[in-house]
């Protein structure tokens, strides 16, 4: 297992649009990955899931990977988010 912390910092937060490239990026990897807020942990895969975390501008997270290429995944994840999903 193998997770990193970043903090959003976009405008929007992890909604709609940039909720969609996440989760298509992660979608692009086999191993299990999840986002957690608070202790409220959430498949990475799944668009509902992440949504329903209401990540804000701000906000600090854990993504965490678990599988054959969890760090890759992680890495990548985490680059997109402080990428501010390139806008």
């Amino acid at each position: 297992m193998y997770s990193k912390e970043v903090t959003v910092t976009n405008e929007v937060g992890l909604h709609a649009r940039p909720a969609t490239f996440l989760i298509q990026k992660a979608n692009e990897y086999k191993c299990g990955l999840w986002i957690e807020v608070n202790e409220r942990r959430v498949n990475a895969k799944s668009l509902l899931g992440v949504l329903s975390l209401g990540i804000a501008q701000g906000t600090t997270i854990r993504i965490i990977g678990d599988g054959g290429d969890e760090t890759e995944a992680v890495d990548t994840l985490v680059a997109l988010i402080e990428s501010n999903f390139d806008e």
